[in-house]
């Protein structure tokens, strides 16, 4: 009889890492699929797959995408094989088909019921693709290729028995037809752990140190890309430093030349882009790279606010932790946003392009931080409502059993 949980993601654990170590903790079984450089969960059979090989040279452009997902998710099918043979026979399939693993699995494992995790359905119009022409193309071939990656991941949507999406946004970038079959469920921020605290000095890589008082903003950006604002932020700088003498500014991030928004021009990377012609003054705007957690964390309570801009995308799991620890947030008036601030209530959201409104913003906030004090409050209230772990936890498990898993209550 079909038992437990298979969990399939490329980047396994993803998304899924807090439900697939509590039903791991719960005595659940649970396995797992994901591409060789996978990571694991304690307790979690995890069957990692290599690519037999790429795309075919000289294929039909538009086919690439769509060849590379059905090559993985052979691969997929292969390791689900290798896990049945092992005993693996799962109640409950959950899976990112953002890459093709899901296609194949209902022949391995027939009986088992499916969940699709809905993280972006690609658009060749009004969403990433065509948002902000300056940096990418945007012609008929953008358009076509963007749409052009949705084909196997649309499979498995279809033939899913539930979907399931972090935030409204994200469902109503699905197909028409599936939206109905769509729950919201946000896999959570940890908001006991996360939350506000007195602000502590703050050492920099330079011997300095920024005091709990000091007019400083935050930002962050893992990728140090376009598609997150950076190019936004940082021509709204130059107003702010001249305006606020004392201000400081922290960017969290890595400077890559390829991101979500694709590649930055040869031998630059985004950040190079972003600030290029950019006139600032670098003993006071800090890039910090990829810094352990907690020190994120401190960056963000020591801020008089914080800068969330994204174009219409997924939203990231910093804004989240953001409005945990109280943060006044400063973000772009765009579709992602709306399921989380709602303007001159729990923070500001500004047109995305609108360089001068954010400087004004910014330069507000360090003169007057006590005025926002309402708006800090309210943001943490909302991820409490709407971002909480626990609750996505309990409401995952609540799938699970409807579709048949068995999970102790603890």
């Amino acid at each position: 009889m079909p038992r437990g949980v298979l969990f399939v993601h490329n980047n396994f654990p993803g998304q899924f890492r807090d439900l697939a170590q509590t039903l791991a903790a719960r005595g659940v079984p649970c396995a797992a699929i994901g591409q060789a450089h996978a990571g694991g969960v304690a307790g979690v059979q995890l069957a990692r797959f290599q690519l037999p090989r790429g795309t075919a040279p000289g294929i039909f452009p538009l086919a690439v995408r769509a060849e590379a997902d059905l090559i993985r998710g052979r691969a997929a099918f292969d390791a689900a094989k290798a896990l049945k043979a092992q005993g693996c026979d799962p109640a409950v399939i959950v899976g990112h088909p953002g890459w093709g693993e899901m296609s194949f699995l209902a022949d391995v494992f027939p009986q088992a019921r499916r969940v699709a995790f809905a993280e972006f359905y690609y658009h060749g119009r009004g969403y990433d693709v065509g948002f902000d022409t300056e940096f990418m193309a945007f012609d008929e071939e953008a358009v076509l290729r963007a749409e052009a990656k949705n084909p196997v991941m649309a499979m498995a949507y279809a033939e899913a028995d539930a979907i399931v999406a972090p935030t409204p946004f994200q469902v109503s970038l699905l197909p028409r037809a599936l939206r109905a079959q769509a729950r919201v469920i946000h896999e959570g921020i940890d908001v006991e752990a996360i939350r506000p605290a007195p602000p502590e000095p703050f050492a920099l890589d330079d011997g300095r140190t920024i005091a709990p008082g000091t007019p400083l903003i935050t930002h962050v950006n893992n990728n140090m890309e376009p598609l997150r604002g950076l190019h936004i932020l940082a021509r709204a700088l130059p107003h702010l430093l001249a305006e606020v003498p004392d201000a400081q500014v922290l960017i969290v991030g890595q400077p890559v030349d390829r991101a979500y928004g694709g590649s930055a021009p040869e031998g630059k990377t985004w950040r190079d882009v972003c600030f290029e012609g950019v006139d600032y003054d670098p003993a006071r705007v800090h890039f910090l790279g990829r810094v352990p957690h907690g020190r994120m964390l401190a960056a963000l309570r020591l801020g008089v606010a914080h800068v969330y801009y994204t174009y219409p995308f997924v939203l990231s799991w910093s804004l989240a932790e953001a409005m945990a620890s109280g943060c006044y947030v400063i973000g772009s008036d765009t579709p992602p946003l709306h399921d989380a601030i709602e303007d001159g209530v729990n923070g500001r959201l500004l047109p995305f392009f609108d360089v001068p409104a954010l400087s004004q913003a910014l330069v507000a906030a360090c003169r007057d931080p006590a005025a926002s004090a309402a708006l800090r409050a309210a943001a943490r209230e909302t991820a409490v409502g709407r971002f909480d772990r626990a609750k996505g936890r309990a409401a995952w498990i609540a799938l699970l059993r409807e579709l048949g898993a068995e999970i102790p209550a603890s």
